[in-house]
């Protein structure tokens, strides 16, 4: 029923769904699959050095860098076209930088279970404040200097033990599986992100923002998803109970009829 209703109105409506580290568009498959089936328009970029993207994480030295499939989907847009952008985990930044340089071409920017910037602080404000709160055991997690200078930004990977315990605990095996296979090294770019000024109240804060949480997410946790909202209140938030942190792929319909309803509420 919900997938008819939303099917007659939703022909124009773009849905641009932006992957967290270590993933890539991929991570998407089932919400694109429910979300193109209601009749919305969906890209799923590959951020640089994820998915199927040919570079490696050494050739991407800048958050931008790695942002840079993302900011050329919306520059390609046509001057008229507004997206609904939404960003998963580390992709909330993403999302947000994208805010910030074409604010004219996002109809509404939403977080899911995402590190959400505000615009008085540095973007990686969140991602320190979440490393010093210490609510997430990193368990196998390696993060590793790319360079003996220390120029390029550490790499990332989640290891099997914490991808099981922390990520994807309510996913099925076989989804951890295709989690495990496709994972890639990444970065959260802290170091690259603490030294760009905080995006502005007159560009980023300009966007309508969503937010949505999930409430069995054992990497970025509830508590620490309320914080950021508390930080930076939005224009709405939605909450999925018995989701993890890859309720992408443990709770997709849930999620994706989130995401269809903000669509056509904020992309009329």
């Amino acid at each position: 029923m919900h997938m008819e209703a939303c099917a007659g109105q939703a022909s124009s409506r773009h849905i641009v769904l932006v992957h967290g580290a270590c993933l890539g568009g991929w991570s998407w498959f089932k919400v694109a699959t429910w979300l193109r089936s209601a009749g919305h328009r969906v890209s799923t970029p590959d951020l640089a050095a994820s998915g199927v993207d040919p570079r490696p994480l050494r050739e991407v030295p800048t958050f931008r860098d790695y942002t840079k499939p993302l900011l050329d989907l919306l520059e390609s847009l046509p001057p008229d076209e507004k997206v609904v952008l939404v960003g998963h985990s580390l992709g909330g930044v993403n999302i947000a930088l994208a805010c910030e340089l074409f604010p004219e071409k996002i109809a509404a920017a939403v977080f899911v279970a995402a590190f959400m910037p505000d615009h008085r602080s540095p973007p990686s404000y969140v991602l320190e404040k979440f490393v010093e709160g210490r609510t997430l055991d990193w368990m196998d997690t390696e993060f590793k200097p790319q360079d003996p200078e220390g120029k390029l930004p550490t790499s990332m990977l989640f290891g099997p033990l914490v991808t099981r315990a922390k990520f994807f605990q309510l996913c099925s095996p076989e989804d951890l599986t295709l989690g495990r296979s496709l994972m890639r090294v990444s970065s959260m770019f802290v170091d690259d992100l603490r030294l760009q000024p905080p995006y502005t109240e007159a560009r980023y804060g300009s966007v309508r923002k969503a937010y949505v949480v999930f409430k069995d997410d054992h990497a970025i946790v509830e508590g620490f998803q309320r914080w950021m909202l508390h930080n930076y209140p939005v224009d709405e938030v939605m909450e999925i109970d018995g989701a993890d942190h890859m309720a992408l792929l443990s709770t997709p319909t849930e999620l994706a009829r989130c995401l269809a309803d903000i669509a056509v509420k904020y992309a009329a």
